[in-house]
């Protein structure tokens, strides 16, 4: 459906290491399937937000190509850039970029009776039924002639959504939608947004900086850092199996234990050394033995039980609960073990007290082995 290739933006001026302009976007080449939820997931500053807008047309790219389907939108070689009213994209701002002075129909309409050419614009009628139908598929059918700046924050946001849907665009495009509404709405227009886009089976690239967001969302992910992809998948598989220290690192919490490859156990299992104890960790990394290497694993994926001080085997080490924080569906315990503090998520009825000696438990399966020592 949308193909990228590599896509590189590049701005003028010094960054903090003083040299001669920023890369916002390095290189970049991603496939979006049609009907997919595709999430840009990052920090800000990583590159998500500027490769939207280079997709709907309103930054230029340095080099690099994107088609839509078998059109060419961008093609720094055959000097090929169609604007962005000629793309058939939607788009949601971060901002909603509402009409104050209109009502809630007339924002809607507004795409639609300022097409460029008569031709191009819709009648009357066809303008009110599409109107009608985007209101009613984010449910403010019956708000028509309300004025714009009288909805809530979630009305106002799904107004924009509204606005977007009504030219009946090939591709969504959201940049942040939910982040100026409060946690509670945020989750509630999440569920919304998702249900929109099954109903419509649009294809949809969507900016986030929040994790929740895109795992609970996406058909897959693309985690950016400094302008490159750091690992693409499908939320599942990035959770559990983090490729790099930083995408382990943002997305979620996690432990890391790092080590020294000791050696290969056959079946990609690899037996790690650390100086609180060793790890077996099954993973295809490519390393050998000897490697520098971190150990990532989840705290809910940590397995704590009771237990008298005992020497530590593989997998299984002694500590002692320094921290418990109870958060109300879970219990979240800090365990010092030798010189690791690791943090171990637990269901309250499984809690264990403060200053209680316990044994910890690192399922093989869990363990994910990121080559390097994380730094």
């Amino acid at each position: 459906m949308i193909n990228v290739e590599q896509l590189t933006k590049k701005y003028e001026g010094s960054d903090r290491s003083g040299s001669e302009g920023v890369t916002a976007v390095d290189n970049i080449s991603i496939h979006i399937e049609k009907g997919e939820f595709f999430t840009l997931l990052g920090p800000s500053g990583c590159g998500k937000t500027t490769t939207l807008r280079m997709i709907a047309g309103l930054t230029q790219p340095d080099s690099g190509v994107i088609t839509l389907g078998d059109s060419v939108l961008y093609d720094s070689s055959k000097k090929i850039d169609m604007p962005p009213h000629r793309r058939g994209l939607g788009m949601v701002f971060q901002s909603y970029a509402i009409w104050p002075h209109m009502s809630v129909a007339k924002n809607v309409a507004f795409p639609l009776t300022r097409r460029s050419s008569r031709g191009e614009r819709p009648a009357k009628k066809e303008v009110d039924d599409r109107v009608r139908e985007a209101l009613r598929l984010v449910q403010l059918d019956g708000l028509e002639s309300r004025g714009a700046t009288d909805l809530s924050g979630g009305q106002q946001q799904r107004l924009a959504l509204a606005r977007a849907l009504v030219i009946r665009p090939s591709v969504l495009l959201l940049d942040e939608p939910l982040s100026n509404l409060d946690a509670k709405l945020r989750e509630q227009m999440r569920f919304e947004l998702k249900k929109i886009q099954r109903e419509l089976g649009i294809t949809t690239v969507y900016v986030t900086h929040d994790q929740a967001e895109a795992l609970g969302m996406s058909n897959r992910i693309a985690v950016m850092n400094r302008g490159r992809v750091e690992q693409l998948g499908h939320p599942r598989d990035i959770y559990q199996q983090p490729v790099s220290h930083f995408v382990a690192d943002f997305i979620g919490v996690s432990n890391f234990v790092k080590g020294t490859v000791k050696e290969g156990l056959g079946e990609d299992r690899w037996r790690i050394s650390s100086d609180d104890g060793e790890i077996i960790a099954k993973s295809t990394a490519e390393v050998a033995a000897g490697d520098r290497v971190t150990v990532s694993i989840r705290p809910e994926h940590v397995q704590m039980s009771a237990s008298t001080p005992v020497d530590s085997q593989p997998n299984k080490w002694f500590g002692r609960v320094d921290i418990r924080e109870f958060q109300g569906d879970s219990v979240h315990h800090q365990v010092r073990s030798g010189e690791s503090v690791i943090r171990v998520q637990t269901n309250p009825s499984a809690a264990m007290k403060t200053g209680e000696d316990v044994i910890l438990e690192f399922p093989e399966g869990w363990c994910s082995l990121i080559p390097g020592s994380g730094e």
